[in-house]
């Protein structure tokens, strides 16, 4: 299957890698910098290969090298444009987090790819962390019983270094904040995990350290669920002096489960009422990352080629990235207005938060 990237930044190479993995033909790749196109292509060895070619300007590469499967790893502002670009072209997309800035845009992705048969998957990788599956598969067969709340916690750090190594962190145009950019997994986890159908969120949003940036560096919310279940969401960059965890708890009637680690990657507890033989190997599951994106690209890559070959929706579709889009953004609105955010939300942006701190 003929593969391109769009974008060579800080994500990239867990996409050349997960393409390497599924053993896919990189066709292309395709940055405004050339020198971040052989940089990522180097730390795979790729440098020398003359058959991937460079390109500067996406729309030139998609006309000419036609790929099968694009993955866009740009700046975030610019991700729902290229998605609609490739799906125009019937070219099935990995969109990087955030789908899109704005509920117009991810919903047109959706609408767009639906007319132009085409397979959307949003990269929310961590739902393919072991421990995460470990724990889906307990509440799809009805272990946690009735699901009273849950939360999700990321509590990073990133200094002046981090936003000035690409000028587009921390815009409302091109980023967003801690919540974004950082806390958008843990957000869809949440989301997930409790049923998916939110009534309502609240939310609360400041800037306290990086007076440089646009947007927040700490966010707190609450949300409610249809079937009655509570969500709670903390993100920040302002944890000293380093990383300290991506965590989320499920608390249900007959189960608690804690995933912990940089990038929900560790089981710190598992407790059910059925507990079996089984269960031990699932206490203090640990899975090794190299990194705080963990290892979920291989996964998601694989499930998006099986996708296009079965003529079936991708494991995490364009729907979800939207869900996960649209609680960020009732966030924001929140925060903008004082007040409770009803559910779905149709026409807000994170544009709309210009001026905000």
């Amino acid at each position: 299957m003929r593969y391109a990237l769009i974008g060579c930044g800080r994500i990239s190479t867990n996409h050349i890698l997960a393409a390497k993995n599924n053993h896919l033909e990189i066709a292309a790749v395709c940055d405004i910098l050339p020198e971040a196109m052989e940089n990522v292509l180097a730390k795979h060895g790729l440098e020398q290969d003359s058959s991937i070619a460079r390109y500067t300007d996406y729309i030139k590469m998609l006309d000419e090298v036609k790929p099968t499967l694009v993955s866009i790893a740009t700046e975030s502002g610019i991700h729902g444009q290229i998605a609609l670009a490739c799906i125009d072209r019937g070219i099935h997309v990995i969109i990087e987090k955030p789908m899109a800035m704005s509920m117009a845009e991810a919903d047109e992705i959706i609408r767009r790819s639906r007319e132009k048969h085409v397979k959307v998957a949003a990269c929310h990788q961590n739902r393919f962390n072991v421990a995460v599956q470990k724990t889906r598969a307990a509440l799809e067969a009805g272990r946690f019983g009735r699901l009273s709340h849950g939360s999700v916690h990321v509590r990073w750090n990133r200094n002046r270094g981090y936003y000035t190594q690409a000028p587009w962190r921390g815009t409302w145009a091109q980023d967003g904040g801690c919540l974004m950019n950082q806390c958008i997994h843990g957000v869809d986890l949440l989301r997930w995990m409790l049923g998916d159908e939110v009534e309502e969120v609240y939310g609360v949003t400041r800037q306290q350290f990086h007076d440089y940036l646009e947007a927040e560096d700490v966010g707190m919310a609450v949300l409610k669920f249809k079937n009655g279940a509570i969500g709670t969401i903390e993100g920040t960059t302002n944890v000293f002096p380093k990383n300290l965890e991506e965590t989320l708890y499920l608390f249900g009637e007959t189960g608690t489960v804690k995933i912990g680690g940089t990038s929900t990657n560790n089981i710190d507890v598992w407790d059910f009422a059925d507990e079996t033989e089984a269960d031990a190997a699932n206490k203090n599951l640990k899975e090794a990352t190299s990194n705080v994106y963990g290892n979920g690209h291989t996964g998601l890559f694989a499930d998006m080629v099986q996708a296009i070959e079965e003529d079936r929706a991708p494991y995490i579709d364009a729907v979800a990235g939207r869900n996960a889009l649209e609680i960020i953004l009732a966030i924001y609105k929140s925060q903008k207005t004082g007040l409770p955010v009803k559910l779905p939300l149709t026409d807000f942006a994170s544009t709309d938060m210009a001026g905000t701190f």
